[in-house]
C-alpha cells in the first residue's frame, strides 16, 4: 500500500501544476494526474501546495566555539528543521588543527548518530593541511569525498582560530580538480579585520554593536573577489557562504558575468534584518544579532533579493548556529569579541523566505523552491536523490499551507535557544505535513517522527557546481 497525495499544486523549480503524488515505501512512483486510488492510503490537498522538502546546506549543529557549544544539537535542531518543512541538512565538521580530517568526520557522526530527526550531509571545514607541501592533509580531502564528504570549508576569517593562508586555499581549490569536490569560502579578510577589531578595543569600544562596525562590507567583498580569483588559478568552482553585502555580490556578478563558475549563498538575516533597525548600540540585547558576517545596513536588501532574482545567489541557508542569551551570548558582555558568533534560524528559514519572498513579489514560487531545495540539492551532489518531486527520488514532500498565518516566536518555536531573531515576525504559508522519506514526520507542527531516523548522505563529487 502506498501513500497518494491527490488534488495539490506541485510545484517545481520550473512550473507549478495540478497532480497526484503517490510515495511507495520511501520513494516518490509516480507524479502525474488521474493515478488509480485503489489500495493507497489517500491524503487530499485540495487547496495546498506539495513541494520537494527544504535542504539546509549550511547548519552548525552541537558546534563548539568560543568557549561553549551551540545550543541546539542534531536532535533538536533537526526537529526543529522538519517543523519547519527542511527535510535534509548539511552540517560541518571541523578538523582541529593537528589532527585528521578522520578524526573529525568520526566525531560528527557519533554526533549525529541516534539523534538526527532527518537525513543530514557533512562538509569537512579544514583548518591543516598537514607537513610535506600538505601532501598529507590533500590525501585526507580524497579520503573524505570517498566518504560522500564532497564539499569542503576553509575560513579566510578568524586569525590562529581556523583562518588559512592564500597558499593552503589554492592547495586545497587544486585538489578538488582532482578530487571532484567544492571548496566553500568564509569570504572575510581576517587579518585587516583583526587590526581594526584591536584597534576598536584599544579606543574602549567593547558594546556588541562594534561586531558589526568592526567588520567592513569592503573587507568581506575583497575576500570574496581573492576567492574567486584563487579558484579561477586552480580552474575550479567556488561557493561563498553567508554573503551579506552589495560589494560582495557585485563580485560574485562580475565573475559569473565572465562566466567563471563563482556560487553563492545568502540567509534570511541579510536579507531581512539590518543595523539600523535591529542593533541600538546601547544595549546587550544587540548580543543577539552577533554572528559573522554582521548585521548590514538596509540598503543592501534589495541587492540582495535581486541577486536571488538574477541567479548571481543561488541559495537561502541559515547559517544556523544558536547561543542562548541568557547564559552563552553573556560570556562578551564586556568585550564583544568573547561574544559567540551565531543565531538560530533553522525552523523559521522556509516561512521567511516563502513570506517575504513569494508573498511580497520578491521571487516567484518556482524560484522559492529552487532556493530552497533544488539548487542546494544540485550543487551539493545530491540532485535528484534530493531537491526535487520526481519518480525515483527520495518521498521528501512538504504539504504547504499558503494561507496559514503564523508569528515567529522564541515562546512557540522548537529550537533549543531561548530567542528569535525574527521575534514578532508575521508569515503567511507553514508547512501543515512533512513526509521525509515517505514518513509522515511532522503534523500541524507536531513531530512525529522517531528521534535518530535521520540517515548520513553520501554526497557525489562533481555534482551541479562543476557542471
Amino acid at each position: 500500500m502506498g501513500t497518494l497525495i491527490q488534488n495539490g499544486q506541485v510545484v517545481t523549480a520550473r512550473e507549478t501544476f495540478t497532480a497526484d503524488v503517490l510515495i511507495e515505501g520511501s520513494i516518490i512512483r509516480e507524479v502525474r494526474a488521474g493515478i488509480d486510488p485503489t489500495g493507497h492510503t489517500l491524503v487530499d490537498a485540495t487547496g495546498l501546495l506539495v513541494l520537494p522538502g527544504g535542504i539546509d546546506v549550511h547548519t552548525h549543529m552541537d558546534m563548539p566555539f568560543g568557549g561553549t557549544v551551540s545550543a541546539d544539537d542534531f536532535e533538536t535542531g533537526t526537529r526543529a528543521a522538519a517543523i519547519g518543512g527542511t527535510t535534509t541538512i548539511v552540517d560541518f565538521a571541523i578538523q582541529a588543527k593537528g589532527t585528521r580530517m578522520r578524526d573529525a568526520l568520526d566525531t560528527w557522526w557519533r554526533k549525529a548518530e541516534g539523534k538526527a530527526c532527518i537525513d543530514y550531509g557533512l562538509h569537512m571545514i579544514v583548518t591543516d593541511l598537514g607537513s610535506d607541501a600538505g601532501k598529507q592533509g590533500l590525501e585526507d580531502m580524497d579520503d573524505m569525498v570517498q566518504e560522500g564528504v564532497a564539499s569542503f570549508k576553509l575560513f579566510m576569517a578568524y586569525p590562529n582560530v581556523l583562518m588559512v593562508d592564500d597558499g593552503t586555499i589554492l592547495k586545497a581549490l587544486q585538489r578538488t580538480a582532482r578530487n571532484g569536490a567544492l571548496i566553500c569560502m568564509h569570504a572575510e579578510n581576517g587579518s585587516a579585520i583583526d587590526v581594526i577589531v584591536q584597534q576598536t578595543l584599544a579606543a574602549g569600544k567593547t558594546a556588541p554593536i562594534y561586531h558589526a562596525l568592526s567588520r567592513p562590507t569592503l573587507a568581506e567583498a575583497e575576500a570574496v573577489h581573492r576567492a574567486i580569483a584563487l579558484a579561477e588559478i586552480a580552474g575550479v568552482p567556488v561557493y561563498i557562504v553567508h554573503l551579506s553585502s552589495e560589494h560582495a555580490l557585485n563580485q560574485v556578478r562580475e565573475a559569473r558575468d565572465r562566466g567563471l563558475p563563482a556560487f553563492a549563498e545568502t540567509c534570511p538575516q541579510y536579507l531581512l534584518l539590518s543595523i539600523e533597525d535591529n542593533q541600538t548600540g546601547t544595549s546587550f540585547e544587540d548580543a543577539k544579532y552577533v554572528f559573522t558576517p554582521p548585521l548590514r545596513e538596509k540598503r543592501n536588501q534589495p541587492r540582495l533579493w535581486d541577486g536571488l532574482r538574477t541567479d548571481n545567489l543561488q541559495v537561502v541557508s541559515t547559517d544556523h548556529c544558536p547561543f542562548c542569551f541568557a547564559d552563552q551570548k553573556t560570556l562578551g558582555k564586556d568585550d564583544f569579541t568573547k561574544i559567540p558568533n551565531g543565531g538560530p534560524g533553522v525552523e523559521n528559514r522556509m516561512q521567511l523566505i516563502y513570506h517575504h519572498g513569494v508573498n511580497c513579489n520578491q521571487i516567484t514560487l518556482n524560484r522559492f523552491v529552487e532556493i530552497t531545495a533544488e539548487s542546494p540539492a544540485r550543487i551539493f551532489g545530491l540532485y535528484p536523490r534530493k531537491g526535487v518531486l520526481a519518480a525515483g527520488s527520495d518521498a521528501d514532500v512538504v504539504l504547504w499551507d499558503p494561507h496559514a498565518l503564523h508569528t515567529i516566536s522564541a515562546a512557540t518555536h522548537h529550537m533549543r535557544v531561548d530567542y528569535s531573531m525574527f521575534e514578532g515576525f508575521q508569515v503567511q504559508g507553514n508547512a501543515r505535513q512533512v513526509y521525509s522519506r515517505g514518513e509522515l514526520i511532522v503534523d500541524r507542527g507536531l513531530y512525529l517522527g522517531r528521534i535518530g531516523r535521520g540517515q548520513y548522505l553520501r554526497r557525489e563529487a562533481r555534482g551541479g557546481a562543476w557542471q
